[in-house]
């Protein structure tokens, strides 16, 4: 198995891509910290796991404040005893014309896509330094990369998430730690189900493959990422896309 004996922390893990990979991560092996929000949905989530014979606990937090962040991190220590691999998949959605967009959407976005990413990231690498090695694994998004109508707040903080990637691998290269993105393309969740079916069919129709991405896609991106095979791979922004912006 890809991930046996390594610890996970999996945030935004309750739900879609998150829940797509904490499950995939512990098939492979690895102890799964579902890291969420959502206390009662990441509780039976974890139990479910558990229930197939996998290692997997569910540790609340707010991303956001820096105080739940440390105190997640410390539950998950505590229990687990080690962290090996960060995925800091949480993130959420407040679309809006950049003329209608308020303050508040856009801080809120802010406050969970990329303060969340640097709180999680703060917290847990000393655990990493220590060890010599690890794994942070970053959800961008083609949105960060090329833009999109509407997501004022959500590019500019997933391109935030690419900077922060680039300077993160050269920081922490040197201690071992691989630190890389994944900029998912349109892919079937929750947020992608507020989209208007004309305008994912219009979607579809720009995408080589024909298809928007599964949650399955994104997770194999970050297996691949948190495993050995990619040891080599630093700084770098993994596309998982169909194709839509070649």
């Amino acid at each position: 198995m890809r991930l046996q004996g390594k610890t996970a922390v999996i945030t935004g893990g309750a739900n879609g891509i998150g829940l797509e990979a904490a499950a995939l991560f512990a098939r492979e092996g690895a102890k799964v910290a579902i890291v969420d929000f959502d206390a009662a949905t990441g509780e039976k989530r974890a139990e479910e796991l558990k229930k197939q014979g996998l290692q997997a606990a569910f540790f609340q937090v707010d991303v956001a404040e820096r105080i739940s962040v440390d105190k997640m991190v410390e539950d998950v220590v505590n229990h687990f005893e080690t962290i090996d691999i960060l995925v800091n998949n949480a993130g959420i959605t407040r679309d809006a014309l950049l003329t209608k967009m308020s303050e508040e959407q856009f801080q809120q976005v802010l406050d969970v896509n990329l303060k969340g990413v640097f709180n999680c990231t703060q917290a847990v690498v000393p655990y990493m330094i220590a060890k010599g090695k690890g794994k942070i694994i970053n959800t961008s998004s083609v949105s960060g990369v090329y833009g999109n109508v509407g997501q004022t707040n959500y590019a500019a903080a997933k391109a935030a998430v690419i900077g922060v990637t680039k300077t993160w691998a050269k920081e922490l290269g040197r201690k071992g730690i691989n630190v890389n993105a994944v900029a998912p393309g349109f892919t079937e969740t929750t947020m992608t189900a507020k989209v208007p079916e004309k305008i994912l069919n219009q979607i579809v129709t720009m995408i080589p493959l024909q298809r928007l991405g599964k949650p399955s896609d994104i997770a194999y991106a970050y297996l691949y990422l948190a495993s050995d095979e990619s040891n080599y791979v630093n700084g770098t922004v993994l596309h998982v896309d169909g194709g839509i912006m070649m």
